[in-house]
């Protein structure tokens, strides 16, 4: 039997001629993933994020001289069976693997079908097996261009210090990307400072006396929690840095390119930029010098925000 859940309604009026308030409020309304029920009335369930989206919209809405209310509502079974539905993504998921299986094999691709995916995971309130099934093509395609992607795997994070891995060789796959460019700058600048890299062909390439990251069987690789952890939030989380709030922004911008999950507004740019670094690297050593300069910043600018909370 499925357990009836609460409501939230979005009741809004605008002024017609402010044109510039309504085309906000749509915009706002479709990155949610709002119902319709008629035109100026919008549905989700009640979660604490929901209701803090919806009254931030209708506080909006009222400084644009419009009116607003959000409205629970505790629907009956047949009442709560039709609302479930208007939120069915599965049509959506269906276009989205058929993109998939017909996409170029090319990064930059696989790079838009992963955002693709994050902005509709985020507004799948209920997800079912649609959603695990574009999941997995998604993973088979990055595996079809990258075929040592790592898999998460199950196990538990264990506590590490620093001290005891000073001056080691890292090693991780050639060809970095954004989970690897991150996890390299946070080992050399967080863990252990006299790092030496090495870029590897094949995972098969790691030297038994390195320490492999972001790779199947590697010391430090994605781990199977709910969510998952991506190799940089596995590293943060090992030596005790993901409590730093600055680390845990950049987590979340890098499990949001890696993986995907819920959308973060700075991924998109960072993205771009370490896209056109890598464009114009010419090796794996200068790409990571010029990375580190962006996690830096990044780093630099987290900090600084808090400090002035």
């Amino acid at each position: 039997m499925i357990e009836l859940i609460e409501w939230l309604t979005l009741v809004t009026t605008l002024p017609t001629r402010n044109t510039a308030a309504r085309m906000r409020l749509w915009r706002a309304i479709k990155a949610l993933g709002c119902a319709t029920l008629r035109d100026g009335v919008y549905l989700l369930p009640a979660r604490d994020d929901t209701d803090v989206a919806l009254r931030a919209l209708a506080d909006e809405v009222r400084n644009a001289d419009g009116s607003a209310e959000v409205l629970h509502v505790a629907a009956n079974g047949a009442q709560d069976a039709g609302f479930r539905q208007l939120f069915d993504r599965s049509a959506d998921y269906g276009t989205l693997i058929s993109a998939i299986q017909t996409a170029t094999l090319d990064e930059k691709t696989l790079r838009r079908l992963t955002r693709d995916f994050s902005a509709l995971a985020a507004t799948d309130y209920f997800p079912g097996a649609a959603r695990d099934q574009a999941r997995q093509a998604l993973d088979e395609l990055a595996t079809r261009l990258s075929p040592g992607e790592p898999h998460a795997a199950a196990g538990a994070i264990r506590r590490l210090a620093s001290a005891d891995f000073s001056g080691r060789t890292w090693a991780t796959r050639k060809n970095l990307w954004v989970d690897r460019m991150a996890s390299a700058w946070l080992i050399r600048r967080f863990i252990d400072t006299a790092a030496h890299f090495l870029w590897l062909a094949t995972p098969a390439d790691c030297p038994p006396d390195a320490l492999g990251f972001d790779f199947d069987g590697a010391t430090f690789s994605h781990v199977a929690t709910t969510p998952e952890r991506v190799t940089f939030e596995v590293l943060a989380a090992s030596f005790a840095l993901e409590s730093d709030p600055a680390i845990a922004k950049i987590a979340a911008i890098v499990h949001c390119l890696d993986v995907g999950g819920a959308p973060v507004t700075a991924a998109a740019g960072i993205e771009a930029v370490l896209a056109g670094l890598r464009a114009a690297a010419s090796d794996d050593d200068h790409l990571l010098a010029e990375a580190s300069r962006i996690f830096d910043s990044l780093y630099a600018n987290y900090k600084q925000e808090k400090s002035h909370d």
